[in-house]
């Protein structure tokens, strides 16, 4: 062992640790807010919409309800976002099922001291020194452990932690759900605005060119004194009215395409066409209004969330029972040390230990008293969301029975303005009576082909919110796959079973 003071001392060592902390003292304290530049965010913007709108199938034709949906689900930036929320919750999950392992500790480390570490005895009835100081440690050396330890209370909260973090996964998959049964309902009513949208923007132009034509004729008159003042100036002003009715429509119209396409993440100003359907299906709802109470119950998204949470706050009832427990710790180690002072430089270790944080019991009313509060809590609000839901089904079947009866009507009223528009062209004659008469039928029928397609919109609207009511997903049980064409398929096949044939012609 004489080796041991026969190495050279390192009295460079400790001003290079005084120059490492040193360092890394003044760099933490340099540290300072930095905010990014205009220059930055613009320089950003070409990558951020190249990620919104990138790996998305190319539109390759007319738009169909079917294909809308299945966009909306693929593409809609606000399911992505719940599919990483729930891609997030079952990572966080596989990471509380290794909390309850043992933990597995592996250790290295370097000493070294300027100087030996030297003692002396003393005798313990004379008090003098009985020996000459001598060293049992090197100056420097190297150590390395490698340790295991399992803490049966922490293996006991772990467990039900993991339980725990189980149902948020569903909780996260129900909430999924529910933003799907938003965005179809979404759907359903901006495509058939679109729809009228795409229809009716064609007749909108030629009648306010029409009118306009008319308006610059009766100007002349005026001016040129041909007719009563007043007669010219009422007709006019009719004439604008029209205008100012048209101009509206106009702006109502060209808002349906972009709304439809936020909600299937097109990228707004790009043109798309919608796939003009042969007729108005009447929708067909898929349960008896005597079972929509308890369908509701069953497959609303809120309220099997609600149940989840009731699991969670069960479990942190029993969580918080395990953690009054006292803890043993059961350690098993190998170490190694380079210090040749030692006689054994390896060795193994195991030992039992037994804790208990007396706190925990004296605090024990509070703590399962917060725990019993908080599983109350989640009952009570599953019963409160029980009551909103029946509420909502009723609501919503009266909503849909009034929406039916107002787009009925809307039908019949633009059947009547149509059968107008056809004989008022019919009898039209060269003066301005007859021309006025001419372009507000011609008016008053394309508004009301609007409100036709605004009641259908609604009604569809109604039929979506009922389905989302009742907590029907827009797919079935079994997909064959997530891709755009077997989406579009699925829906389509379940949408035939929501849906009665065609009764109405679209104009």
């Amino acid at each position: 062992m004489s080796n041991a003071k026969s190495r050279p001392a390192l009295p460079g060592r400790p001003k290079l640790v005084s120059l490492l902390v040193g360092a890394a003292l003044l760099g933490g304290c340099a540290i300072q807010p930095v905010a990014t530049t205009q220059a930055e965010r613009q320089a950003e913007l070409a990558s951020q919409r190249t990620t919104m709108f990138q790996n998305q199938e190319a539109i390759s034709g007319p738009i169909s309800l079917d294909e809308a949906m299945a966009r909306a689900l693929k593409y809609n930036l606000d399911n992505r976002l719940k599919v990483m929320e729930e891609a997030l919750a079952q990572r966080q999950l596989d990471l509380s099922r290794w909390d309850m392992l043992p933990q597995l500790t592996a250790g290295a480390g370097y000493g070294w001291r300027n100087n030996d570490l030297a003692s002396v005895s003393k005798d313990v009835v004379t008090g003098q020194q009985s020996l000459v100081p001598s060293v049992s440690s090197e100056r420097m050396h190297t150590t390395a452990d490698l340790g295991m330890s399992w803490n049966v209370l922490d293996f006991g909260v772990s467990y039900y932690a993991a339980h725990q973090q189980a149902d948020r996964v569903l909780v996260t998959r129900e909430r999924r759900r529910k933003v799907v049964h938003l965005m179809m309902q979404q759907v359903r009513q901006a495509y058939w605005q679109a729809i009228g949208a795409q229809l009716l923007d064609k007749k909108v132009e030629p009648i306010l060119k029409l009118t306009q034509k008319a308006l610059d004729d009766s100007r002349k008159i005026e001016k040129e004194k041909l007719q009563s003042p007043l007669d010219t100036l009422n007709y006019q002003r009719q004439l604008l009215d029209i205008i100012r009715q048209l101009e509206a429509v106009r702006d109502e119209l060209a808002q349906a395409k972009p709304r439809l396409a936020s909600i299937m993440n097109i990228p707004p100003g790009d043109e798309y066409t919608l796939a003009t359907p042969a007729g108005f299906s009447t929708p067909k709802l898929p349960i008896d209004p005597a079972a929509m109470e308890e369908t509701a119950l069953i497959n609303r998204p809120e309220l099997v969330e609600a149940s989840y949470n009731e699991r969670i706050g069960l479990a942190e009832t029993k969580k918080a029972l395990a953690k009054m427990l006292p803890g043993i710790t059961v350690e098993l180690g190998t170490n190694y040390d380079s210090d040749d002072f030692l006689v054994n430089n390896r060795w193994n270790t195991a030992g039992l230990r037994v804790s208990w944080n007396l706190l925990n019991v004296l605090n024990a009313s509070n703590i399962q008293g917060a725990a019993q509060a908080q599983y109350d809590v989640a009952k009570q609000q599953r019963l409160a969301l029980n009551m909103a839901v029946l509420t909502q089904v009723h609501v919503a079947y009266r909503d849909y029975q009034g929406r039916k009866r107002q787009f009925e009507l809307s039908d019949d009223l633009n059947d009547v303005d149509q059968r107008i528009l056809t004989h008022t062209q019919n009898a039209a004659k060269s003066d301005a009576a007859g021309k006025l008469a001419e372009i507000r039928a011609q008016a008053s029928a394309v508004m009301s082909e609007l409100r036709l397609y605004q009641a259908y919109g609604a009604l569809q609207n109604t039929y979506g919110q009922m389905l989302t009511t009742l907590g029907i997903d827009p797919l079935p049980e079994e997909v064959a796959g997530y891709d755009l064409p077997t989406l579009r398929a699925a829906i389509a096949e379940r949408e035939k079973t929501l849906v009665e044939p065609a009764s109405k012609k679209t104009r």
